[in-house]
């Protein structure tokens, strides 16, 4: 089946529909691409016919995550707000086995049946697929890296800061501000001062006004998408923070690096080695260099809780489970569960979408062998997918927490 490509002439008449999964995260990168000229629109659509969308064009046997990418794409593209002839969608493929490398071909199914002339493109770093009209030069992907250090650490200066404001509103001010600010910094070299950056982003994070009040940690962890969008979770850190309690969400740089080092591992159990392995070892280093001086900034600052080491969750996840284990998030669940209850954070919602084999196997299937480990730990694990209520979702949370409240 032919596919309409996505060409160099455009990049200056189309609009890239993204979906949304990480909203700090991505409307930084937008910026980011607008700078080189990509114009970009993310997703933000929450309604049902998402859902219904992607059950009538996806199979049903097909992961949840999948089907709402595909239907918030068909339904952003059916609203009549965008012209199919001046639109094209964006699509992140990790290179992995599980659905993040392989729906882009439902995908393009779809809009070859429906939208024949809107183009699919692939974000990766893999080499999967190359568009002619799409390039990701080194001196973007560099921006793209920082740019994802700086909203890791925004992400988690408002998560630390919100629960305990005082004035309602503060956090969210801040947050907006520098939503604003962060772009601005890549229009020059500025964004390569990230020291600086760091610490006017901490310091104006640490000036709000906060209770000394104790609330209630929980992590989340799970598969990536789920885990993090609000589309997929129903909104989960919001109902979170409307129960009291302080989310706790893993930075985006911890999957990233994950993703790194697990070609250096399996070329190690393989026992292989070629210019890809040479690379992403190369890469690897380059990225845990730059995400270690962040957490240690954070540390040096003293207000806020730093970055987890990531090679301190590579020891943890040795612990319980091989790194060998990498399809879907692998080992990476299994070892932030670990760290958040050794680090005592003991309560951990764990997503888990319908579909999601690898998912379920090293979330649920190692879940009792943490809490075998760490007694105290209340995980609980939240089934997502098309037939699952947000009343009940909300309830099993609710049951959580109220366990939690007993234990304090």
């Amino acid at each position: 089946m032919n596919y309409t490509q996505f060409t160099p002439e455009m990049k200056k008449t189309h609009t890239i529909l993204v979906p949304n999964m990480l909203p700090i995260h991505f409307h930084i990168l937008i910026d980011i691409f607008a700078q080189y000229g990509y114009k970009m629109e993310l997703l933000e659509s929450s309604s049902r016919n998402i859902v219904e969308e992607g059950l009538r064009n996806v199979h049903n046997d097909t992961c949840y995550p999948a089907l709402l990418v595909v239907g918030q794409f068909l339904d952003a593209l059916k609203s009549g707000k965008y012209d199919p002839d001046k639109t094209a969608l964006l699509i992140t493929q990790t290179g992995g086995g599980c659905r993040a490398s392989n729906y882009i071909h439902l995908l393009r199914k779809c809009m070859a049946e429906q939208f024949p002339n809107v183009p699919v493109i692939s974000l990766n770093f893999a080499g999967l697929e190359k568009s002619s009209g799409f390039k990701l030069t080194l001196g973007l992907c560099l921006k793209l890296i920082y740019g994802v250090l700086y909203a890791d650490l925004l992400m988690t200066l408002y998560h630390q800061s919100r629960p305990y404001e005082i004035n309602d509103g503060e956090s969210e001010q801040v947050l907006k501000r520098w939503q604003e600010e962060i772009p601005k910094l890549f229009k020059s070299s500025a964004y390569k001062n990230t020291e600086k950056n760091y610490l006017r982003m901490l310091n104006d994070f640490a000036e709000i006004p906060k209770s000394s009040r104790k609330k209630i940690r929980v992590g989340i962890v799970g598969e990536i998408y789920v885990k993090y969008s609000p589309l997929a979770n129903n909104h989960l850190e919001e109902f979170l923070l409307s129960e009291g309690c302080e989310p706790i969400v893993p930075p985006l740089m911890e999957f990233i690096l994950y993703c790194a080092s697990n070609t250096g591992t399996n070329s190690k159990l393989y026992q292989y080695k070629n210019m890809k392995t040479i690379a992403f070892d190369i890469g690897y280093d380059f990225l845990y260099k730059k995400y270690k001086k962040l957490a240690d900034c954070m540390e040096k600052h003293g207000v806020f809780r730093p970055f987890h080491d990531f090679e301190e969750l590579r020891e943890a996840a040795d612990k319980y489970i091989s790194q060998g284990v990498s399809m879907g998030e692998g080992w990476l669940i299994p070892a932030e569960m670990a760290i958040l209850a050794q680090t005592g954070t003991e309560n951990i919602i764990c997503a888990q979408p319908f579909g999601c084999l690898p998912n379920h196997i090293v979330a649920k299937g190692m879940a009792r062998t943490i809490k075998s480990a760490y007694p105290n730990a209340n995980i609980v694990a939240i089934d997502y997918d098309p037939g699952a209520t947000r009343v009940n979702q909300e309830n099993r949370i609710k049951l959580m927490l109220a366990n939690a409240h007993a234990e304090k």
